[in-house]
């Protein structure tokens, strides 16, 4: 089997903003901590600014950087933290561009390093973090609005623990089941102070099994959407870059048995597997892979009495019930897909549901005969 190199680090402004403090420079983070209405970026969105007026990230796609960049320089040469509010209830509103009836709230803080001992977002918390998303482990930054206190959470197998700083129980219990979904958003302690949380979780991955018509119309999909996806075949007529431009051989399109190459890549929390071989010696040792993993979704391409069969195999090599309802089989919701392209959205709609914990993954079931 060749071992898959592993893909290219994707850099966030988390990422950029350790680089530049590492350098020497003042370095200042703003996050959306706040959203009401039609905002046009989600709350945990960040953009890192340097001193010398590098700028990776965004906090609104546009409409208020510029304002945002011109507190930084404030902060970055001593003010303190602030949060900023922008949207209809603001007076500068139409000054800074936010015109599109939703309000957002920005907290502007520096890093405390020597270039800027000012600052209130510890170095060594910013390490940490960026330690934790190249690792592909789950964690949380959780921080007060003014900055006088921060703290890193990071998930296990048990729950979570603090590993930077210090921050109430609650707010840690709070984090552990956020990094579950991956939204930021306001936590309340037992006193009432409202704490920051945002979830620092790994890129979430698609696992495609099976180099077939419906996996290339997928893995266009998934990259769409947020997803890395990985094709996995050992057909290696099928595996090929002709079929599936931007995949890389060897990292992201894998001609190997799909069970030992998902021993290779390491399956997390933040994986989702999906099998669309219609062949038993493909599908079932990547289902005996896959459940014994933590992966966030598994499914399985193939009819009713396909999928029956199936689970009656699994049920033969010693799985439990419980263990089998995590497949979801047949693959995908049943939204009359006709067609590779329409299976591949049926099937990215049921990934999506099943991360973002919607009622419609939850309502979706079936019956074998």
């Amino acid at each position: 089997m060749t071992v898959p190199a592993p893909p290219p680090q994707l850099l966030t402004p988390l990422d950029h903003a350790l680089a530049w403090a590492r350098a020497g420079e003042p370095v200042a983070l703003a996050t959306v901590t706040g959203t009401w209405g039609s905002s046009p970026r989600p709350a945990g969105s960040c953009m890192a600014m340097s001193a010398g007026g590098a700028v990776e990230g965004s906090v609104s796609g546009g409409c208020v950087e510029t304002d945002v960049m011109t507190h930084a320089q404030d902060i970055m040469a001593g003010s303190p933290a602030q949060t900023l509010e922008y949207g209809v209830s603001s007076a500068r509103a139409w000054e800074v561009g936010l015109a599109c009836g939703g309000r957002l709230d920005v907290q502007v803080e520096a890093i405390n390093s020597p270039a800027c001992p000012t600052g209130t977002l510890p170095l060594a918390l910013l390490e940490q973090a960026c330690a934790c998303m190249a690792n592909r482990q789950a964690a949380a930054l959780i921080r007060l609005p003014d900055g006088a206190q921060n703290a890193l959470v990071v998930q296990t197998e048990q729950g979570c623990t603090v590993q930077f700083g210090t921050c109430p129980p609650e707010i840690c219990n709070a984090a552990n089941e956020r990094m579950q979904h991956g939204r930021s958003g306001a936590e309340a302690d037992a006193t009432g102070r409202v704490w920051f949380v945002q979830p620092l979780v790994p890129a979430p991955r698609l696992l495609i099994v099976g180099a077939v018509h419906i996996a290339q119309s997928l893995a266009r999909m998934a990259s769409m959407v947020g997803l890395a996806p990985i094709v996995i075949d050992p057909r290696t007529a099928l595996a090929t870059v002709q079929r599936f431009p931007g995949l890389v051989p060897g990292q992201t399109l894998l001609a190997d048995w799909p069970d030992e190459a998902m021993q290779t890549l390491g399956i997390d929390r933040m994986t989702a597997i999906a099998t669309l071989t219609h062949d038993a010696k493909l599908d079932d040792p990547t289902l005996e892979e896959a459940l014994r993993s933590p992966a966030f979704y598994i499914g399985a391409l193939g009819s009713r009495k396909t999928q029956a069969s199936r689970m009656e195999r699994l049920r033969g090599l010693g799985f439990t019930e419980a263990e089998l309802a995590r497949i979801r089989g047949p693959i995908g919701l049943a939204i009359g897909a006709v067609g590779a392209e329409e299976i591949a959205l049926s099937i990215l709609a049921d990934i999506i549901a099943v991360r973002r914990q919607a009622p419609l993954a939850q309502a979706r079931g079936w019956q074998y005969p």
